[in-house]
């Protein structure tokens, strides 16, 4: 029996399982405070930086000369020949072009198509805690349940956040299919070293799990830390899935332009399912970034300078308020010990501070899946102009 629009809303209806409770994110929330309050939004990844302007005039010109079609399901051509010869370059991993390379709309659709793809209900999926808030719910949606792994607070005057590897080695359990890293890490600017990599990829390789790495800050890395993917270390190429976009490499977070690589037999699995989520997409977006993406270390470098003082300028003015910052080696984002203001609970910390301060910024709850985990963190962006960054210090400062 058909129903119509009037039954849908009536008292019999209700939204599926998978999304019941997935209302509007504190995202939204904040989001809406800074547009009312007029704030400083500090909250979301954002940029408020340029592109490369010949980036921005190869994707005018693609259009003009009528490339508005559907592209390959697999992606331009030329644009994963590009990844294929970045990978190469950047960290000596040979992918084939046809076959081991998928262009994807965006990393989150990426992260979806590879959950969906590689898990059954009733899978397990690890991921490190806090983490990108899209991980969960990707997960539920393919019925696996995720499984977080706290990330450490370090100690010291300018603390970090580091691996707990017996957290992780007791979260493996025979249901454990998939392990989910994110590095360079949001949100919290971590970069996973050496040492700690190669911890993950014994417990991966003892436990026979497959690796999907999350790697969209990974041109976004400062003060002399390095970022290197699992899929160069021994024996991990050939059970990982290494995912990445142009987003934020150029500032073009709109274009929703990302990619997969790893052994073909992975991608086909993670394309069967994207075939049927946008099939394809961006197609001048994908021929301008074809040819942006072998100069990326150039245009890179430029970005990361302006970044590493914005990045400064808003951890010193955070300490001067009293807010203690964390140290963030990557990404866009701050971590900030509110506790010194009198509060612990991040939510009411964040909804009372564009009237209290003039500034937005986002509790970091909204990415903690552990009831016990810390609610005095607070996340702060910096992919602003300097403008916008000196004005919300300036205002936090003032806030005392």
């Amino acid at each position: 029996m058909t129903r119509n629009a009037e039954d849908l809303t009536g008292a019999g209806w209700s939204p599926a399982a998978r999304v019941q409770g997935m209302g509007a994110s504190v995202f939204t929330e904040m989001t809406e405070l800074a547009r009312r309050t007029g704030a400083v939004n500090l909250g979301q990844g954002v940029p408020e930086l340029d592109s490369p302007a010949s980036l921005l005039r190869d994707a005018a010109e693609a259009m003009l000369a009528g490339a508005n079609q559907y592209p390959p399901a697999y992606g331009f051509p030329a644009l994963r020949e590009a990844v294929a010869d970045h990978q190469r370059r950047r960290y000596g991993l040979e992918y084939a072009p046809e076959g081991e390379v998928l262009v994807t709309t965006g990393a989150t659709e990426a992260i979806a198509a590879v959950l969906l793809g590689l898990c059954d209900p009733g899978d397990e999926v690890i991921a490190f805690d806090p983490c990108y808030d899209a991980y969960p719910a990707v997960a539920r949606f393919a019925g696996a349940r995720l499984v977080p792994v706290p990330l450490a607070e370090g100690t010291g005057e300018e603390a970090g956040f580091v691996l707990d590897a017996d957290a992780l080695r007791a979260a493996v359990t025979g249901r454990t299919r998939v392990l989910l890293l994110n590095t360079p890490h949001n949100p919290t600017g971590k970069v996973f070293d050496e040492a700690e990599l190669a911890v993950i990829a014994g417990i991966c390789r003892e436990h026979d799990l497959t690796v999907v790495t999350d790697e969209v800050y990974e041109h976004l890395v400062y003060d002399g830390a390095v970022h290197r993917t699992i899929a160069a270390l021994p024996g991990m190429r050939e059970r990982t899935l290494t995912i990445s976009s142009a987003g934020k490499t150029f500032n073009v977070t709109g274009w929703k332009v990302g990619w997969v690589c790893g052994p073909a037999h992975l991608v086909r699995a993670v394309a069967s399912v994207k075939q049927f989520l946008t099939y394809a997409s961006g197609t001048p977006y994908q021929e301008a970034l074809a040819r942006a993406l072998g100069g990326v270390e150039e245009w890179a470098g430029e970005l990361r300078g302006i970044l590493r003082r914005n990045r400064d300028l808003l951890s010193e003015g955070l300490a001067r308020a009293g807010l203690r910052p964390y140290r963030a080696d990557a990404g866009y984002f701050v971590q900030a010990d509110i506790r010194a203001w009198g509060h612990a609970d991040g939510v009411r910390f964040c909804r009372e501070l564009p009237l209290r301060a003039g500034v937005v910024a986002i509790p970091t709850s909204a990415f903690h899946l552990r009831p016990d985990a810390p609610s005095y963190l607070v996340r702060f962006s910096f992919c602003r102009r300097e403008k916008s960054v000196a004005e919300a210090v300036e205002k936090l400062v003032g806030a005392i």
